[in-house]
């Protein structure tokens, strides 16, 4: 039975699909909607992750052992990146790993919770046996497992793509210089956590040492790659290494946000 707690969280998860879409909408048809669009969006995105932070982790305490658990989860890592982002000058792509997030919870919640109580159920599975769910509840279960993976991987060049964003913006006065900062240290946290994110960042690696070395291009650019990419490797704490493949059916991060 969903409690009240539940249907906060799976609120928000809507909420942030709606103001979402509103915005995708819009820069689509290079309208400009407003900022409270944007701010509406990582609002709902704030009280979903509050939740499940809470549920997580229990209530907050002011000792070291607290703190530790705080920075290695996931959710607490989510739910601090939407404080920034709900703050800061917005940045629409920054929306698309929160939006791929809430479709998936707010199918399962559609799924789980409000078909059952709105559609008529199943026949049973076996004669005299309980009513099955109903049958568009268990396409959307199907669906959601067939492209779980590839949203996920989709959310790991996402947020690469937000960093070089937010640099770019850096340099050319768009966004603080705060910004890639931040969003460097939080994709270090998911190169050590997510299997999607380090076989992104090995692909991005791959083909741009690829693209370094490419006939005509001067040899200075490779040195130049080569250096760079051991100054981050340094600073990651691990070595960039050949994309390996992503996990089947991974779903434990996703399914707690």
């Amino acid at each position: 039975m969903a409690t009240s707690q539940h249907y906060i969280w799976a609120g928000g998860h809507f909420l942030l699909l709606a103001s979402a879409l509103r915005i995708f909408l819009s820069w689509v048809t290079f309208g400009s909607p407003s900022s409270w669009w944007y701010k509406a969006s990582f609002s709902g995105a704030l009280l979903s992750y509050a939740i499940v932070c809470m549920k997580s982790l229990g209530t907050p305490q002011l000792n070291i052992a607290y703190a530790k658990r705080c920075l290695v989860d996931e959710n607490v890592q989510y739910f601090a990146l939407a404080i920034f982002w709900w703050t800061s000058k917005p940045v629409t792509i920054a929306l698309v790993p929160y939006a791929i997030f809430s479709l998936f919870h707010a199918l399962t919640f559609a799924r789980t919770t409000l078909m059952p109580q709105l559609l008529p159920p199943g026949p049973p599975a076996t004669a005299g046996g309980p009513p099955t769910p109903p049958p568009l509840a268990k396409r959307l279960q199907v669906w959601v497992k067939a492209n779980y993976d590839r949203a996920m991987s989709v959310v790991a060049y996402a947020e690469i793509l937000i960093f070089v964003r937010v640099l770019l913006g850096a340099i050319t006065f768009q966004n603080s210089l705060l910004s890639p900062l931040i969003v460097a240290h939080f994709l270090r946290q998911r190169y050590h956590q997510s299997a999607f994110t380090r076989h992104a960042v090995a692909n991005v690696d791959a083909q741009l040492s690829q693209l370094a070395r490419r006939p005509g291009i001067p040899p200075v650019v490779d040195q130049v790659w080569q250096r760079a990419r051991g100054l981050i490797s340094g600073w990651a704490g691990s070595v960039l290494q050949a994309p390996p493949a992503a996990p089947a059916g991974a779903g434990a991060g996703a399914a707690r946000r």
